[in-house]
């Protein structure tokens, strides 16, 4: 009985997780519009257990908000649930809370990211 081998061409758990990824993102930063201030409730799709409310003005919350909508948000939940001065504001630590895969897709199509981590960095 042989068995089935995979063919050479088929892309890595890594190359799946990039494109699932970037497949998601929006087509410029301006379209993160989330809320900044206030209560957020995450949808079921995207949080399905464990806490599902995070209260943007503690900080904490608002990691873990974004953390969560950037692992299993779809697009449209980083546009609606994610703002684009918060996700530049908390990259350079956000980005150490994230997969790889998630933090070399946002980088790579956003270099604004990369150049927040640098600054902080500095």
């Amino acid at each position: 009985m042989a068995l089935a081998s995979t063919p050479a061409s088929a892309p890595s758990a890594r190359e799946v997780l990039r494109a699932r990824y970037a497949s998601q993102l929006p087509a410029r930063l301006e379209e993160l519009t989330g809320p900044t201030h206030g209560t957020v409730d995450l949808p079921l799709h995207v949080v399905w257990s464990g806490l599902s409310s995070f209260d943007l003005d503690r900080p904490r919350l608002r990691m873990s908000l974004y953390r969560t909508v950037l692992a299993e948000g779809l697009h449209d939940d980083l546009v609606v649930f994610l703002n684009k001065d918060l996700l530049i504001d908390q990259w350079p630590v956000l980005r150490t809370l994230v997969s790889r895969a998630i933090r070399d897709v946002w980088e790579h199509a956003f270099p604004e990211l990369a150049t927040a981590r640098n600054i902080t960095a500095a």
